[in-house]
């Protein structure tokens, strides 16, 4: 009786692993970015900050990579909190003008849960993501990449605002790591280069 149990337990915790051993959107891509700059004051955005949001508008509307065209068409973004909205005014007018609908289930401390929802409901889509900077390694860590290889230290750094984090996955929502990076945006005078 206990060695069948046992052997149960050892086989469910098999089908665990495997299932858990997909990293993120099955055929999918997924730009990730901080939200835009921070006002001295306020939940919102600085001047700098909305026109950065503007600027996606028209940046998001023809991101290609490699002459291949990865226009959003899922975005996701982080609640609302009672220090910020940033990550969703960031991506709001592109969202407007693409006539998408922000998802904002989730706040920034939720990355394993939204992974696990974009893996089981966002299969070959192109997905952007507006998070906050902090909570952004853990995200790309429940998405199988490793903050070590995108970002100095591990740690999105405080001053950068200009950085999108592109991650491609397989039919098997496996990473591609020769199609993971990190990407200069080349927006508003005094990006990085």
């Amino acid at each position: 009786m206990y060695r069948f149990l046992f052997s149960a337990a050892l086989f469910a915790s098999t089908l665990t692993l495997a299932a858990d051993s997909q990293d993120g959107p099955k055929d999918s891509a997924v730009l990730i970015i901080r939200h835009a700059e921070n006002p001295d004051s306020g939940r919102g955005l600085s001047p700098s900050g909305q026109q950065r949001a503007e600027a996606y508008k028209h940046y998001f509307k023809k991101f290609t990579l490699d002459s291949k065209r990865l226009r959003p068409d899922v975005i996701f973004a982080a609640k609302d909190s009672k220090q910020s909205q940033r990550p969703r005014l960031t991506v709001e007018p592109f969202a407007k003008a693409a006539k998408l609908q922000i998802d904002t289930r989730f706040s920034s401390n939720q990355s394993a849960e939204l992974a696990a929802d974009l893996r089981a409901t966002e299969q070959g889509k192109r997905i952007l993501i507006s998070w906050r900077h902090g909570n952004i390694p853990d995200l790309l860590r429940t998405l199988g990449a490793n903050p070590e290889t995108l970002l100095p230290h591990g740690k999105w750094p405080d001053p950068v605002y200009d950085w999108v984090i592109l991650l491609r996955y397989d039919r098997d929502g496996r990473l591609i790591p020769t199609n993971t990076k990190r990407i200069n945006e080349h927006l508003m005078p005094g990006d990085s280069e």
